[in-house]
């Protein structure tokens, strides 16, 4: 490996058990159903040593959300303030950011990729994207997904 990490959005249907095993351990120590990792994984039936191999590279989408979901991409120039009107926007949609990503920029683009809730919006997530394509500075801009 070359330490870059690629990630894919997969159905959980299509996951080896251990990926969905350890994905329940997780669960069962958020909800504070196991009082250790011991108890999570025998309750999950993974063991420890899937468990922390697998623990930090196995997610699920939609996390702790129960909403909609949309994945978002974005290059944007290197511009001061140019993300927080991105996001200004989003919150005038009523979208609820659940996670940013960005890279530091290369050539003066840097790619955002934004994950939110979209379950409360005041319109749609095309219509918040036309908004947000009208901003000087924004290059690009993609769904990667929606659930």
């Amino acid at each position: 490996m070359n330490g870059n990490s690629d990630y894919y959005i997969v159905e959980g249907r299509v996951l080896p058990e251990v990926f969905l095993k350890v994905v329940e351990a997780k669960k069962l120590l958020d909800r504070g159903e196991a009082g250790s990792v011991q108890d999570a994984v025998e309750k999950a039936g993974v063991s420890r040593s899937a468990y922390y191999k697998y623990k930090d590279c196995v997610s699920p989408l939609n996390g702790n959300t129960r909403g909609k979901i949309a994945v978002l991409a974005f290059d944007l120039e290197d511009k001061a303030g140019l993300l927080s009107l991105v996001l200004n926007i989003m919150a005038e949609h009523g979208a609820n950011v659940l996670t940013i990503n960005q890279t530091i920029p290369v050539g003066g683009v840097a790619n955002v990729t934004i994950t939110a809730d979209t379950e409360n919006m005041t319109a749609g997530v095309k219509e918040m994207l036309e908004g947000i394509s009208k901003i000087k500075g924004v290059l690009r801009l993609k769904i990667i997904a929606r659930e």
